[in-house]
């Protein structure tokens, strides 16, 4: 069961860092189909480096390498505190864009990185 779930969350975070990958490029300032933001530099930055944490989880999770478990916990707390950093900013920085769309992407992602780190947080008390 192991294998498979940390295959499975190294999968989900290659996804996880498509999504970063997106909205950070949204944030730069890309227009990609009928998505556009304004120009927020701090969301380009934590976008960017929580893209590099999701990729760096996901090379450990699927090259089983032996920091796996601990790497995606590290990883998805990482992007969690950088999405939970987004939910404040809309929340309560002037003038931020608070429109529907990005409420429900920062509280998706934030649930899905949740619900990963519980499951590496688990299988890391089991494996003991």
């Amino acid at each position: 069961m192991d294998d498979a779930l940390r295959r499975a969350l190294g999968g989900l975070s290659l996804l996880y860092a498509l999504v970063f990958l997106v909205a950070c490029l949204l944030h730069a300032g890309v227009v990609l189909g009928p998505l556009r933001q304004p120009v927020t530099v701090p969301a380009v930055v934590v976008e960017s480096l929580c893209c590099a944490a999701m990729l760096a989880g996901a090379y450990g999770a699927l090259s089983a390498r032996p920091w796996a478990w601990d790497g995606l916990i590290y990883t998805h707390a990482g992007a969690l505190s950088g999405v939970l950093l987004g939910i404040l900013a809309v929340a309560f920085v002037p003038g931020a864009p608070a429109g529907t769309g990005l409420v429900w992407y920062h509280g998706t992602i934030a649930a899905f990185l949740a619900a990963g780190l519980a499951a590496a947080f688990y299988v890391s008390r089991v494996r003991r």
